[in-house]
């Protein structure tokens, strides 16, 4: 934070403050202090609850008295991980953690005042069914959390070691995965919760379903958002910043990141400064995922193009969309239908660049 802090205005306000991308309650109290003293002294944080700060909770991993430490602070939001309540699940995933333990956290942090919580669930895990799912969710609603994040299991045991103690045979098939978020999702809707997409569900006066509704709902890396345009700066290993139009991206390894810090450098690894054809791509994907429209008149003037022109050599894909039933089209613009929000991310890779031209198949999507 001290490197960071020496090539920015440390006074700008810090409107968003995310603490995650793995299991921060981890920390035992004492180094917990010693890092929040650090960050309320290298940035500028805002008073009265005005910013939104989370953390991303393990209930199994939680000291008594660190979520009233976190509220003091200035955190007002939490993400509890859970992933699935039906216990031959949690042992197939070698994670067992209690439902009690898990709704204890949560009736905790509502008691100490923090104004939204979030439940982390996990599709497609082995031994899971559509049956099976269902009752974790039923269960789940019963507490009545403001945000549900349903995610797709991807796995990739070549890349991380302990998935290679989960069964190929156990794991549900794509079909299977793609009937449990449908049902899931029909299951939300039912209980009174939007879906915002890209598997996220907010109740109605959420500040994501509000910014959804009036057309300004943002993503960034760590997901849905109401803070279009702030900078975002990392810190943690493999943790990818976005200031203006640059990425950059932190060493992924331990002993490479902790060297290059103790010697005075940025740990970061790689970095990117975007083209004007990236703007124009991103903020189209962008639009795709918290809209699921574009308006091609509104886009060509915004960027000065022909849409029709510019996009061509990817019509043809997206008018096989059509036919497939993902999405309406005409010359004005085109409307994701609700099967094809189930496959947004399929719809968006039409228009990345990086891709190439190969189409992918729906099943590896899900």
């Amino acid at each position: 934070m001290a490197l960071v802090r020496r090539h920015i205005d440390g006074e700008r306000p810090v409107t968003q403050l995310h603490f995650g991308g793995g299991t921060p309650t981890f920390l035992r109290q004492t180094d917990m202090v010693a890092l929040l003293e650090h960050i309320r002294h290298h940035f500028h944080l805002l008073p009265d609850d005005q910013g939104e700060y989370g953390i991303e909770i393990d209930p199994r991993a939680l000291e008594p008295g660190t979520l009233a430490l976190l509220r003091d602070f200035g955190f007002n939001r939490i993400s509890l991980g859970v992933q699935d309540l039906d216990p031959e699940v949690q042992k197939a995933v070698h994670r067992e953690q209690g439902e009690e333990l898990t709704f204890a956290v949560l009736d905790e942090a509502r008691g100490l005042g923090y104004r939204s919580s979030s439940l982390d669930l996990i599709y497609g895990l082995p031994l899971q069914t559509e049956d099976s799912f269902a009752r974790t969710l039923e269960r789940v609603l019963q507490w009545r959390p403001d945000r549900l994040s349903i995610f797709n299991y991807a796995h990739l045991p070549n890349r991380f070691q302990p998935q290679q103690r989960i069964r190929d045979a156990d794991l549900p098939s794509p079909d299977a995965k793609l009937r449990i978020l449908a049902n899931s999702i029909d299951q939300l809707q039912a209980a009174g919760y939007v879906y915002i997409g890209m598997d996220h569900f907010a109740l109605p006066d959420d500040e994501l379903a509000i910014a959804q509704r009036d057309g300004t709902l943002y993503r960034n890396f760590q997901g849905y958002s109401t803070h279009a345009g702030a900078d975002l700066l990392a810190f943690g290993m493999s943790a990818i910043a976005m200031v203006g139009p640059s990425y950059s991206q932190n060493l992924k390894e331990l002993d490479a990141w902790g060297a290059a810090v103790d010697s005075g450098h940025l740990p970061v690894e790689r970095g990117l400064r975007l083209s004007d054809e990236d703007l124009l791509r991103r903020h189209i994907i962008t639009r795709l995922i918290c809209d699921f429209a574009l308006d091609f008149h509104r886009i060509a003037a915004q960027f000065a193009i022909d849409f029709p022109q510019h996009f061509a050599p990817i019509l043809p894909r997206l008018q096989q969309m059509a036919g497939d039933g993902l999405l309406q089209m005409d010359a004005r613009g085109l409307t994701v239908t609700p099967q094809g929000r189930l496959l947004i991310r399929h719809v968006c890779m039409a228009f990345d660049a990086y891709l190439g031209a190969k189409p992918v198949q729906y099943s590896r999507v899900i």
